[in-house]
């Protein structure tokens, strides 16, 4: 019988909706929870393991927040071994339950984190163990992640009924927070990890850099500087792409946060997911945002602050999709990915998008269904 090891780190992504850019150390936690952040690793988790329910496998997992409840609440009787301080875990937790749970003789390490859970993990297994990601951090540029909670399923799925599917080493990367904070993007190279490949459910290892097309952003930027609307309220994504709309603008951009424009003006910084929804209210909205390079994430990757509150009151069709089209081919026919959080809502959003991709250029997308 196929042998699945879980472990969750609780607090992974909890700083995304409320513009902390991250989650790491016990502090940032504690501020982001004080500031009305909820937890979404559990649910992510809930939602990998929804695939698996009517599948014949062993579940082995940490008790409480770290496993097992996530596990009863996607309808699987996992065997809960070791133990922890509910509510208290912190990173050695994750490296205790990893080392228990190789030692247990797992077929695959399965666990929800972010780039910081993806360290705790290398640090703490033998080379040759096999290790999935759930996605469910703020950041996320290691290569060891499904490209969805969902994805994570099918591909542990395909293992267990016996599907040929490889192995290849993936890199563990991770930023400094700290600089990540100040706007500065300083990832580093932590090792490698073995992860089964299965096409376009595992994502790539996020592109690096700055985008170079000078010429092309300034043309996306121009073009979306003259459709801009009186009166409507213009939520301003993460990246590069955005932030030559916001110089277009003339208006001081926060690269790797939400800002909240109106009229030709800043409205508001660094904005969180309640205050984007204070500040908007019932008026009309537009989302901007772009293509994560080498991935294909338009939500869900370093813009946690965009909840599916927000996204459901904006709705599909008022949602700017900007890239230039070496972006978009660099994809290789992969599909962009929305991944809210909430399945349902990332059904709503798939089919075939608009991108603005120049000045009077624009090309048709496919955003994924699952």
């Amino acid at each position: 019988m196929f042998k699945l090891g879980l472990i969750i780190n609780p607090l992974a992504g909890v700083g995304g909706s409320v513009g902390l850019k991250g989650s790491d150390g016990e502090e940032t936690a504690r501020k982001a929870l004080a500031l009305g952040a909820e937890p979404q690793a559990q649910q992510r988790a809930v939602q990998a393991l929804a695939p698996l329910r009517e599948l014949e496998l062993e579940l082995i997992c940490y008790p409480g927040e770290m496993g097992e409840a996530a596990a009863r609440e996607a309808g699987l009787q996992p065997r809960v071994i070791g133990s922890i301080s509910s509510g208290h875990t912190a990173a050695e937790d994750t490296r205790r339950a990893a080392r228990e749970l190789v030692a247990e003789g797992v077929d695959l390490l399965l666990f929800a984190g972010g780039d910081g859970t993806a360290r705790d993990i290398l640090q703490a297994v033998p080379e040759q163990v096999a290790v999935l990601g759930i996605p469910a951090g703020v950041k996320i540029h290691s290569g060891v992640y499904a490209v969805t909670p969902r994805a994570a399923g099918e591909v542990v799925a395909m293992l267990v009924r016996g599907e040929l599917v490889s192995l290849r080493a993936q890199e563990v990367r991770d930023i400094d927070e700290e600089a990540f904070r100040q706007g500065t993007v300083r990832a580093r190279y932590y090792g490698e990890l073995y992860v089964p490949e299965a096409g376009r459910y595992v994502q790539h290892t996020k592109s690096g850099g700055r985008e170079v097309e000078a010429l092309v952003l300034d043309d996306i930027a121009a073009e979306l500087v003259e459709t801009l609307e009186d009166g409507v309220f213009y939520v301003m994504g993460s990246g590069t792409t955005v932030q030559a709309v916001m110089d277009a603008l003339g208006l001081p951009n926060t690269l790797l946060g939400v800002d909240l424009v109106k009229d030709g003006e800043l409205v508001g910084s660094d904005l969180g997911a309640r205050e984007l929804l204070e500040l908007i209210g019932d008026a009309p909205a537009r989302i901007v945002v772009t293509v994560i390079g080498g991935q294909g994430h338009i939500i869900g990757r370093g813009n946690q602050q965009l909840s599916p509150e927000l996204l459901r009151r904006v709705g599909r069709e008022n949602l700017i999709l900007i890239a230039t089209k070496s972006k978009l081919n660099a994809l290789e026919g992969r599909p962009l990915i929305v991944d809210s959080g909430d399945p349902e809502l990332d059904r709503a959003f798939a089919g075939v998008i608009r991108v603005v991709t120049g000045y009077r250029d624009a090309v048709l997308y496919r955003v994924a269904d699952d």
